[in-house]
C-alpha cells in the first residue's frame, strides 16, 4: 500500500513538474508579463511629465528605453540559454522584470529610467527564448502555442493601458501606483515558472546537442525578418506611447483616450490567436502580409485625414493590423529555421537590430510633434513605415530557410 502510494505520488509529481500542460501554462504567464509594464505608460505620459517636469522627447524615452534594452541584450540571449538552460534564464528574467517594475515606481527620474531599463532587459530575454522554446517543446503545435501566448500578452496589455488612468486618478494611486501594481503579475509568473527549473539540466543538454547552427547574419532572409520585426515593433510602440496623447490633443478626454488604446489592444486579440495557426497551415504567408498592410493604410490614413469622429474605426484597423504583424514575425522565427537553436539565433538577431530600429520611433515621433506642433508629419512617418513593412514582409513570407534561401522542395 505504501509502495503504491509512493508510486502514485511520483506520477503526480512527474505530471506537475514535467507535464506539457504545466509548461504551456508557464508560457502563457510569461507572455502575460511582456507588455503590460510598457502599455501602462502611454496613458500616464501626461501625469509623468507634469510630476517629474520632463519634456515630450524625454518622456518618449520611457517607452524607448525598453526597446534599447531589447537591442542590447537580444544577441546574447541564445548563448545564455545554451549555457544555463532556457528555464533558468527565463526564471531569472522574471525576477529582474518584477524588480524593475518596483524600482520604476519609486523616487524620481533616476529610478524611473533605471527600473525601465531593468524590465526592458528582462523582457528581451523572454522575447528571444519563447519562440525557440515553443519550437522545441511543441513542434506540432507551434502555431497554436504562439497564438495562445500572443493572446495572453495582448489581454494584459489592453487591460494595463485601459486601467492606467482609472487607477491613477479614480483609485487615487497616482502614476507610481498605477505602474507598480503590475509587479503582482510578475510574482504570479515567477511562482508558475518554478516547476520548469527542475528541467533545466535537460534543457541545457538539448541545447548543446542542437548547438550546430548557421550564421544568420549572412542570410538575406534573416535580414528581411529582422527589418519586419523592427518596423512592426515601431508601429506598435509609437501608438502605445503617443496615441492617447494625440487623441487628447484632438479633443478627447484623457480617460477615453486611454481606453481607445485598450480598444486597439482588444482588436488585436482574436487575430493574434488565429493568424499563427493560419500561418502554420499556409505554404507561404504573403496573403497575410497584404491583409496587414491594407489595414495599416486604412487606420493611419484615417487619422492623417483628420476624421476624428471615426477614431474608433481607425484604432480598430491599426489593432487588427498589429494582430497580424506580431504573430507573423513570431512564426517567422520558427517557419524560417530548421532547429530550435537556429530559431533562437534568428530571434536574437531580429529582436536586437529590429528593436534598435523601433527604439527611434517613440522618441522621433515626440520630437516631430514638438518641432511641428502638430500630428501630420509624425503620422506621415508611420504611413511610410507601413509601406516598407509590406514589402519587407512579402520577402520574409516566402517559404525558405535561413542559411539556405531555397524553396522547401529543394532544401536538404
Amino acid at each position: 500500500m505504501n509502495s503504491q502510494q509512493h508510486q502514485r505520488a511520483l506520477v503526480y509529481k512527474s505530471l506537475w513538474y514535467a507535464g506539457p500542460w504545466v509548461l504551456a501554462l508557464g508560457v502563457v504567464l510569461v507572455g502575460a508579463n511582456l507588455r503590460g509594464s510598457i502599455t501602462s505608460v502611454g496613458p500616464l505620459i501626461g501625469l509623468i511629465k507634469d510630476s517629474l517636469h520632463i519634456s515630450n522627447t524625454l518622456s518618449g524615452l520611457v517607452t524607448t528605453l525598453p526597446l534599447l534594452a531589447f537591442a542590447l541584450l537580444s544577441p546574447f540571449v541564445a548563448h545564455l540559454a545554451r549555457r544555463f538552460g532556457s528555464p533558468r534564464v527565463i526564471f531569472t528574467a522574471l525576477l529582474l522584470l518584477t524588480a524593475g517594475i518596483v524600482v520604476r515606481s519609486t523616487l524620481g527620474v533616476t529610478a524611473l529610467f533605471a527600473g525601465t531599463a531593468m524590465l526592458g532587459l528582462a523582457i528581451a530575454v523572454c522575447n528571444v527564448l519563447l519562440p525557440s522554446l515553443i519550437k522545441e517543446e511543441f513542434p506540432r503545435n507551434s502555431g497554436l502555442m504562439t497564438g495562445v501566448y500572443s493572446v495572453s500578452m495582448n489581454v494584459v496589455a489592453a487591460t494595463a493601458s485601459g486601467l492606467s488612468i482609472p487607477l491613477a486618478l479614480n483609485a487615487g494611486m497616482g502614476w507610481r501606483g498605477a505602474l507598480g501594481i503590475w509587479a503582482i503579475m510578475g510574482v504570479i509568473g515567477i511562482l508558475l515558472w518554478i516547476p520548469q527549473l527542475l528541467k533545466a539540466r535537460k534543457t541545457v543538454d538539448k541545447a548543446a546537442i542542437s548547438a550546430r547552427t548557421v550564421n544568420v547574419y549572412k542570410s538575406s532572409l534573416a535580414w528581411k525578418v529582422t527589418l519586419f520585426m523592427g518596423l512592426q515593433s515601431a508601429l506598435f510602440y509609437v501608438p502605445a506611447a503617443w496615441f492617447p496623447e494625440m487623441m487628447s490633443g484632438q479633443g478627447m478626454d484623457s480617460e477615453t483616450a486611454g481606453w481607445m488604446l485598450s480598444v486597439l489592444q482588444f482588436a488585436q486579440m482574436p487575430f493574434t490567436f488565429i493568424v499563427p495557426i493560419w500561418a502554420a497551415r499556409l505554404k507561404d504567408q504573403r496573403i497575410l502580409v497584404l491583409i496587414m498592410a491594407v489595414l495599416y493604410f486604412i487606420g493611419l490614413g484615417g487619422f492623417l485625414l483628420g476624421a476624428t469622429q471615426w477614431s474608433v474605426i481607425w484604432v480598430i484597423c491599426i489593432g487588427i493590423a498589429g494582430g497580424f504583424a506580431f504573430p507573423l514575425v513570431m512564426m517567422f522565427f520558427n517557419l524560417r529555421t530548421r532547429t530550435p537553436q537556429q530559431a533562437a539565433e534568428l530571434s536574437g538577431m531580429a529582436q536586437s537590430f529590429g528593436y534598435l530600429l523601433a527604439a527611434t520611433g517613440p522618441t522621433l515621433f515626440g520630437y516631430l510633434h514638438d518641432a511641428t506642433q502638430g500630428w501630420t508629419i509624425p503620422l506621415l512617418l508611420l504611413l511610410c513605415l507601413s509601406v516598407v513593412l509590406m514589402f519587407t514582409g512579402l520577402g520574409a513570407a516566402k517559404k525558405r530557410y535561413v542559411g539556405g534561401e531555397v524553396d522547401d522542395q529543394t532544401a536538404i
